[in-house]
């Protein structure tokens, strides 16, 4: 049963994934991602459900269009996958709880973000609006205890980006400080600290190896999206793990 329900929740995350995609590129584009079919975004042929199948049809295809042969994002894969695991990490490590819903929404707000800050170093108002109300309604029904945590967390994530943008003169982007908002409302106080900590040393060690090899130049903008909210999704399971060992080398 154990083993199904694991299952049953990557698939379910593939599924998702896959159109987490079509929503990340579509939402700042303002194209419906609702009643439109699915094209290459090179010949624009419509596509088949069989051309649809996440992670199948990639590898069949060879990560190449059926129709024209020109090469599909690579993106498109890593969101599917990405998604279908962590939802079926988020199952093994907290199960069939309330408290599951909640880490699903956060998992995949963070899909949809990864999408659109690689492709646009973008982060629509309209996603962050969309989960708000679902976190919130989340944060009534089950509350992170202290009550005021979530409040001071929003407030905290706004202000150090805030922060940042005045001194760097425009160094990270509203989006950033927005998205930094709501996590501090879903993270509460603690975590969202150890977010904001955890995303600047993934940024600064991947930035690092991305300039060593040629792959990004001194200066020039990189979305910091990605590793917002690969940090939220750590330190939401191991914010207690990371200061535990923390405190052992005090």
């Amino acid at each position: 049963m154990e083993l199904f329900a694991i299952i049953s929740f990557f698939l379910l995350g593939l599924v998702l994934g896959s159109f987490y995609n079509v929503v990340g590129i579509r939402l700042p584009q303002k194209v419906s991602f609702t009643n439109d079919r699915s094209k290459c975004p090179s010949c624009h042929h419509t596509l088949s459900w069989y051309d649809l199948i996440p992670v199948v049809s990639f590898l069949i295809q060879r990560g190449k269009c059926r129709y024209c042969g020109e090469r599909i994002s690579i993106l498109y894969l890593v969101i599917e996958l990405l998604t279908g695991i962590l939802f079926a990490f988020s199952y093994m490590m907290i199960g069939f709880e309330l408290e599951l819903i909640k880490v699903l929404l956060l998992v995949s707000l963070s899909m949809i973000v990864l999408v659109t800050d690689l492709k646009y170093m973008l982060i629509p108002n309209k996603l962050l609006l969309f989960f708000l109300p679902f976190f919130i309604i989340l944060l009534i029904i089950d509350p992170i205890q202290p009550w005021w945590s979530p409040i001071v967390g929003a407030i905290i994530g706004i202000s150090l980006i805030a922060l940042i943008i005045i001194v760097s003169r425009g160094g990270m982007g509203a989006g950033d400080m927005k998205l930094f908002g709501l996590l501090g409302l879903v993270l509460g106080s603690e975590k969202v600290l150890m977010t904001f900590f955890l995303s600047c040393l993934l940024g600064a060690f991947i930035g690092v190896i991305l300039m060593l090899f040629g792959i990004i130049k001194k200066k020039q903008p990189v979305p910091f999206g990605p590793y917002i909210v690969f940090a939220a999704i750590i330190s939401y399971f191991f914010t207690d793990r990371i200061l535990s060992f923390y405190v052992q080398f005090l």
